[in-house]
């Protein structure tokens, strides 16, 4: 079993001159071609003026954790992810014993990650919600288009200095970091919105683009519907006088005890998403929050998915279906570990648990994301009033700079 975590557009104006001061204009036919000449200008298409009309070109940075794409990649994914004391707090041991965890436990990652193909699906299903989304912005919001995707993971390729590498080269001075964790954590967004700027300093990119952020959307119609739609989707694969009594299981990665006593929202965020979705469904269902991925002997967010199946089970509950309410696409944690819950279940004799699909590539979801995007360039949004708040029990002095240095935008 896995177990790791996870320019204002110019108007342009006639001069007027009064009419008895200027021969030409005491000509009605030189008052036509006036007008005329005025409303050519007037209607010159945007791109011709030097896009000083408009504000694309326009990236979209989808920031996510990532994944190994093929085996190749799984120890360094693992040095990455185990390196970072945003994720996994290691305390002073931080590098020396990540490393060593890391290579300990790169064979047996190695062999989950066979199991579901040779490598994770999620930089095929961002690249494609990046696509579609752009594709939806240019129709809906043309001032901002064209609008360009671009992907930026935290721990596997391609890395943040990757992204902006190419962005660099593509010469767009405009670019939104949209954070595909839907619930804030320090842990997640905040790591990934560290390293932005960390690698924006070291490259030396600080004044090349102007950055704005999408750091939550824990509430997005979009996402709450397409949620929706996939559990009633499988609420319909039971028999008609069960689908009551299934209980709905919203399963997140998990977050050590210590990151949720200074404060991190990333629970609450989770239960907001969890009821928002109920809310779409009548309240038809019983419905939990757990938690999974835990790595570490330090406590974790409880209770994890693996106990409440097992719960639940003992208390006569037979149908239950898993959401992975924290992912916008599968990886190993949808594809491996509630697989392995579901099997064991199983073996248990607990015969009914499910697993809702993830996003990927729900049409709903994607216009919703698309939605968001749109609303944050209309209302030239730097970043929710939220991203300025500070765990009170917050000691990562890299929070404060990631605040003061994304308010400057």
């Amino acid at each position: 079993m896995i177990r790791f975590p996870f320019a204002r557009c110019p108007v342009i104006r006639p001069r007027f001159f009064p009419l008895s001061f200027h021969s030409g204009f005491q000509n009605p036919s030189s008052l036509a071609r006036m007008a005329s000449s005025l409303a050519t200008k007037t209607a010159e298409p945007i791109g011709s003026q030097d896009g000083a009309s408009k504000k694309g070109p326009t990236a979209i940075v989808m920031l996510n954790m990532g994944g190994p794409s093929n085996l190749d990649e799984v120890g360094p994914f693992l040095q990455r992810l185990f390196a970072d004391g945003d994720i996994i707090p290691l305390g002073y041991f931080q590098n020396s014993l990540g490393k060593f965890i890391a290579k300990r436990r790169t064979p047996a990652v190695r062999e989950h990650y066979k199991e579901i193909g040779g490598g994770s699906p999620i930089l095929h299903w961002t690249e494609y919600q990046g696509k579609e989304i752009c594709k939806i912005l240019d129709e809906t919001s043309p001032q901002s288009a064209p609008h360009v995707p671009f992907v930026a993971f935290r721990y596997a390729p391609p890395l943040t200095e990757e992204m902006l590498k190419e962005l660099k080269e593509s010469k767009i001075k405009r670019a939104v970091a949209f954070s595909q964790y839907p619930q804030w954590s320090c842990s997640t967004s905040g790591a990934s919105l560290n390293e932005l700027r960390k690698q924006l300093l070291e490259m030396n990119m600080e004044q090349d683009v102007e950055w704005s952020v999408l750091d939550r959307w824990s509430l997005q119609e979009g996402l709450l519907d397409a949620f929706a739609e996939n559990i009633q989707k499988t609420l319909e694969t039971y028999p008609k006088e069960e689908r009551d009594n299934a209980v709905i299981i919203f399963s997140a990665h998990s977050l050590p005890m210590s990151q949720v006593s200074k404060g991190d929202p990333y629970v609450n965020e989770i239960a907001a998403t969890t009821y928002g979705v109920m809310q779409k469904l009548g309240f038809k269902n019983r419905f939990i929050n757990s938690w999974q991925s835990k790595v570490g002997p330090i406590p974790w967010m409880s209770p994890s998915t693996e106990d409440v199946i097992q719960q639940l089970g003992k208390q006569g509950h037979k149908n239950m279906i898993l959401v992975p309410v924290a992912f916008t696409s599968d990886h190993i944690e949808t594809l491996k570990e509630l697989e392995d819950y579901i099997e064991d279940a199983k073996s248990k004799g607990i015969m009914g648990v499910k697993r809702a699909p993830s996003i990927n590539d729900n049409p709903i979801a994607i216009r919703g994301m698309a939605d968001l995007v749109k609303l944050h360039l209309e209302t030239n949004t730097a970043h929710s009033r939220q991203f300025t708040q500070r765990c009170p029990g917050c000691t990562n002095e890299s929070c404060q700079k990631r605040i003061e240095f994304f308010q400057r935008f």
